[in-house]
């Protein structure tokens, strides 16, 4: 007899199950019938965010993730030589949207990084083709990964930076659409914010200016059919004003830094969002462009200095 495991807020098994529980009980049972699996698995995708706990049910069920990454797994062979279609590309990310519920959810979460089944999903993000299937793969496993980022943690930043998903997510931003590129760079952003991702990017020169390479690359694209989005950008800026507070990095950044960034074409283009020229204010700063900062955000440049001189001030009473 198959097994569903349901709960309550206070995870305790329900006895009188609501109309939504109940739904939600009967698609976990046809998701574990394979003549039903493919179905229910849309439908769940679809109500994912109606169900209460639906994480916790879906994780503690047996079954269901090895359902969900079956479905995952059949379609590593049309992978090389291309051969994806639209109808199986849809059938995976159903499923991945199924995983990225599971990998945000608070309780879940830890469960699912010491499964290690964010790898599972790395090789759709090692793929070249630019064609719909595969790049709506390629979003839909990037959104799983950034569901685990987009709450600081310390121990997830730790898994991607020890499995490798950082190469992927450069690549990602070059080759990738606008949405994709913007879900990776924002990855990349979290992962610099944590001390291990920032030191783990600057630690060596080959790293770092391949991280600066690719970031250069989004804000000076050459056609204006690419130019980036104001969020895309935002993600760019963010990184480099992380990157500037690794002391080698900040060096390296006064002579690679985009020059595009210091002018005030670009700071007119991103006026409207107060936060991002801030942040790029700061950076200039930072590096030691002052005077492009000052006509950028002098209130900006003024706080920076503010900061600077209460640290330095700090550090001499130590």
């Amino acid at each position: 007899k198959k097994y569903i495991c349901i709960y309550d807020r206070k995870h305790t098994p329900m006895t009188n199950p609501s109309p939504n529980i109940k739904d939600m009980e009967k698609l976990i049972l046809q998701l574990l019938t394979s003549s039903t699996k493919e179905t229910a698995i849309a439908e769940l995708s679809k109500k994912r965010e109606v169900f209460p706990d639906f994480a916790p049910c879906l994780w503690h069920t047996p079954g269901c993730i090895a359902a969900l990454l079956q479905e995952v797994i059949s379609i590593y062979p049309l992978l090389s030589p291309p051969t994806l279609t639209s109808a199986a590309a849809n059938r995976a990310c159903n499923a991945l949207a199924l995983l990225q519920i599971v990998a945000s959810h608070a309780e879940t979460k830890p469960l699912f990084l010491q499964a290690s089944i964010p790898m599972f999903v790395y090789p759709f993000l090692t793929t070249l083709s630019k064609t719909r299937p595969f790049e709506y793969l390629r979003l839909t496993s990037l959104g799983v990964i950034g569901a685990l980022v987009k709450v600081d943690d310390s121990d997830v930043v730790s898994f991607l930076l020890n499995t490798e998903i950082i190469p992927l997510c450069l690549r990602t931003m070059e080759i990738g659409t606008e949405l994709s590129k913007t879900v990776a760079t924002f990855i990349v952003q979290k992962t610099l914010l944590d001390e291990d991702g920032l030191k783990y990017m600057c630690e060596t020169p080959e790293r770092f200016f391949t991280v600066n390479t690719v970031l250069s690359k989004i804000v000076s694209s050459p056609s204006k059919d690419e130019q980036p989005s104001s969020r895309l950008l935002k993600h760019v800026i963010r990184c480099y004003l992380r990157l500037s507070d690794n002391p080698h990095a900040r060096d390296a950044l006064k002579n690679c830094l985009p020059e595009l960034l210091r002018s005030q074409e670009f700071a007119a283009s991103i006026r409207l969002d107060e936060s991002t020229l801030r942040w790029l204010a700061q950076l200039l700063t930072n590096v030691g462009f002052h005077e492009a900062a000052a006509q950028m955000a002098p209130e900006a440049v003024e706080a920076c200095a503010q900061k600077q001189a209460a640290r330095d001030k700090q550090n001499a009473e130590m």
